[in-house]
């Protein structure tokens, strides 16, 4: 199937390595160009030699704190700058603490907030304006399965991925006639590099447990959701916007 990605201008947070990384290949094995940014030099270089081996396109990269809304924001003219356009944008964000919700201060929750609600605002804020200005666009924002099915020691996610989804509603009705399209993407677990600082020495035992309970038996591949991420971009999904998309392998037991 052609996805219709070819000489598409793509920009993917937190793509220096584990699930942005995934994103920003399967684009460029697509024909998009790629822009990626992560906050470490070095492992940012590695990944953009991985990215750019991947397809025809052209390859950005650029160390930027997401954190920071008017350097995510530079990055986003970065990119139009060197791409001539954008119509491809994928939000991402790290991971926080795990544990009990009533062991965390306030001020982690505001970090917290900062770190996994607000990238995702100031990223789809800078880019709203050259989303238009082509005429067609798709926004993914990448949470996690936590704002369907939140987990013991899951509160810090869940509070701040849950902004989310609201904000992409929001979008959903202010993009929509300017032939934007603007979806979340819910995964489960995936084996990233996050999953080994997580688990430490009991990484394969402590992911074979859970693999046990998840239906299809398995922990998710970070290019698993790297193709979703893709077909949710492409000219085919053209008339899907507003969903929350779980990919976790049945691992969600609720209905809707």
């Amino acid at each position: 199937m052609n996805l219709g990605l070819a000489g598409r201008a793509a920009l993917v947070a937190a793509s220096s390595s584990g699930i942005g990384l995934a994103v920003a290949r399967v684009l460029a094995a697509e024909g998009a160009d790629v822009s990626i940014c992560g906050r470490d030099p070095e492992r940012l270089a590695r990944a953009h030699k991985e990215v750019d081996a991947c397809g025809p396109g052209r390859v950005l990269s650029t160390v930027v704190d997401l954190c920071d809304e008017d350097a995510a924001a530079g990055w986003v003219r970065r990119t139009v700058d060197g791409f001539g356009g954008l119509h491809v944008v994928v939000t991402n964000s790290g991971g926080v603490p795990f544990g009990p919700v009533e062991d965390f201060e306030v001020a982690q929750y505001r970090e917290a907030v900062n770190g996994n609600l607000l990238p995702h605002v100031s990223l789809s804020l800078a880019a709203a304006p050259h989303l238009r200005e082509a005429g067609w666009g798709r926004i993914v924002m990448i949470t996690s399965e936590s704002v369907r099915q939140p987990h013991p020691g899951s509160g810090l996610s869940s509070v701040a991925r849950l902004g989310v989804l609201g904000f992409a509603k929001g979008l959903v009705h202010a993009f929509g006639p300017a032939g934007v399209t603007v979806n979340v993407l819910a995964p489960g677990f995936h084996r990233t590099p996050i999953l080994d600082v997580q688990y430490g020495d009991e990484v394969e035992e402590r992911l074979a447990e859970v693999a046990a309970g998840i239906p299809l038996g398995r922990i998710g591949r970070a290019e698993d959701l790297g193709a979703l991420v893709a077909f949710l971009a492409s000219e085919q999904a053209g008339f899907v916007t507003g969903a929350v998309l779980v990919a976790d392998g049945g691992n969600t037991r609720g209905i809707g």
